[in-house]
């Protein structure tokens, strides 16, 4: 098995070329790309060929670490910095000493924690939570993200310096739909692995089947192509795919063949990706639908009555077709923050998101307390 990315793309072998030549150094390396397209496997890839290959490979997903504790998960905690903290206890810098560590989805790390992931990457020094003495590591830090971490920088989610320091080398993963030549690579490749470990055999597939799979648009890149591979030989075993077996299973129509209600020319400056303004339109209906019924379920707590919509918030029909979703769900944080006496915790809860969340729309949409 290879430990590089799989394709015969033009993207993917440089890619390949890259991650062997910036390996062996010590350098930070910043991996993006959308979901599914590989990230840990790139990282997975720059240990194995680092001087690092027999020493510790941590990976911290810093999207699944609430707030509260990502900084003693990541440098540690001294007994009794905290409730519950009962004994001392390394973090995952610690245990990545002289080894690799990689911080998944680093564009959801509090600022407060990029500060000391800063220090880290300039110094190999840091202190555990309610610890007084520096720890030194020799550590080679990769990340990864989604996200688009310049954006995030000019909205004040994310250390301009730290985005720099981690930008020295960035790896860019291209999506599957950008490189259709290597999605028969992967298809063969998911194949034989699922065979081979349960045991099933796959009796192949029609031309007309892997050309509907070549035009369909993966969202989930190679993470949604290898769930459709080990569902369909599980429900269709001992028989050649056709094309009609793939399209049950694939509800979406390949982009090509997708087409949006007539539009007025100067209804939209650009008609370039048509699939992305549907998305975008049914995302936008959910979003409001979803406001709506949260609205229509808050309760006051001293009377215990429910919000009527039309009478405690109200926006009128002409104006709402004119707002943007951004300036909607302003006016609903705004309007719950002001009745709730700025209480973040509360709003998150009647939200259904974190505080954090709660804090970063405040900041992004200048709301001030009243």
């Amino acid at each position: 098995m290879s430990n590089l990315l799989l394709g015969n793309s033009v993207q993917i072998k440089e890619l390949n070329e890259t991650i062997k030549q910036v390996a062996p150094s010590n350098i930070s390396v910043l991996i993006t790309g959308e979901s599914g397209t590989g990230k840990e496997i790139v990282a997975n890839a720059i240990h194995y060929y680092s001087k690092r290959k027999n020493k510790p490979l941590i990976k911290v997903n810093c999207g699944a670490i609430p707030e509260g504790i990502i900084e003693s998960e990541l440098f540690g905690h001294q007994k009794g910095a905290f409730t519950g903290a009962i004994e001392t206890r390394k973090g995952y810098f610690e245990l990545a000493d002289k080894g690799t560590i990689f911080l998944d989805e680093i564009g959801e790390m509090p600022l407060s924690t990029q500060v000391k992931i800063l220090r880290v990457l300039e110094s190999g020094e840091f202190m555990r939570v309610g610890g007084y003495e520096n720890i030194i590591v020799d550590v080679r830090v990769l990340a990864a993200t989604n996200r688009d971490l310049s954006k995030e920088v000019l909205n004040g989610n994310f250390r301009e310096d730290l985005y720099y320091r981690l930008k020295s080398v960035n790896l860019h993963i291209p999506p599957l739909r950008e490189r259709k030549g290597d999605i028969k690579v992967l298809f063969d490749y998911f194949v034989e692995s699922f065979c081979n470990e349960n045991k099933i055999n796959f009796a192949g597939i029609e031309q007309d089947a892997m050309d509907y799979l070549i035009n369909y648009v993966w969202y989930g890149n190679a993470r949604e192509l290898k769930n459709f591979v080990e569902s369909i030989i599980v429900l269709q075993p001992d028989k050649k795919l056709t094309l009609e077996d793939v399209k049950k299973h694939l509800k979406q129509e390949p982009i090509e063949n997708r087409r949006l209600p007539a539009l007025k020319v100067n209804q939209l400056d650009s008609l370039a990706d048509k699939d992305l303004i549907l998305r975008a339109l049914i995302e936008l209906k959910a979003d409001i639908m979803d406001l709506k019924n949260i609205l229509s379920e808050i309760k006051f707590n001293n009377t215990a009555q429910s919000y009527d919509i039309n009478n405690d918030f109200y926006i009128p029909k002409d104006k709402i077709n004119q707002m943007t979703m951004e300036e909607i769900e302003k006016s609903v944080l705004s309007y719950l923050l002001k009745h709730n006496n700025f209480n973040v915790t509360k709003v998150s809860k009647i939200l259904k998101q974190t505080p954090r969340n709660i804090y970063r729309k405040i900041k992004n949409y200048d709301i001030k307390k009243r």
